[in-house]
């Protein structure tokens, strides 16, 4: 049965990482390549926590924009990273420990964040971090429970 189960995490985590690329990295987000890099960088990034957040929640407020736009990237991107609180622990080890694996969460955002804004395919949005986060600890949370352990036992 052990064997069956990492055939069916394994599969289903290749799947989850090309979704996961699709969505950071090859969808059209309709950025402008004509500015100078410095500019793009200087345009597209937010290091003030919550601005982001912030700016969407006023828009459900308000209703100044459709509201598709702010749910989606509120609760698209707390819940884009939910599986990885699973699949992290389960292939590497070493991240079965909350602080190991937050370290390790905090790594590989910064570094997509850092991708997303070089390659010109996203920004780098500090808020990204403050929804990715607690959806990965979601996920880990749900990993650690006793019901899933035991599932994989």
């Amino acid at each position: 049965m052990k064997k069956e189960i990492k055939i069916v995490f394994s599969i289903s985590f290749i799947f989850y990482l090309l979704v996961l690329v699709f969505i950071l990295f090859l969808g059209f987000r309709g950025y402008r390549y004509d500015l100078p890099f410095l500019e793009y960088m200087k345009n597209s990034s937010n290091f003030v926590p919550f601005k982001t957040i912030n700016t969407y929640f006023q828009a459900i407020l308000d209703r100044s924009i459709n509201l598709n736009i702010p749910i989606k990237n509120l609760f698209g991107n707390f819940i884009l990273f939910l599986p990885m609180g699973i699949y992290l622990p389960f292939f590497i080890k070493k991240t079965n420990k909350v602080m190991v694996f937050s370290i390790s969460m905090i790594v590989l955002l910064f570094i997509i964040e850092v991708m997303q804004l070089v390659t010109r395919k996203g920004s780098f949005d500090v808020d990204d971090f403050i929804l990715n986060m607690p959806g990965a600890l979601i996920g880990f949370g749900i990993w650690r429970t006793k019901f899933v352990q035991n599932l994989l036992k």
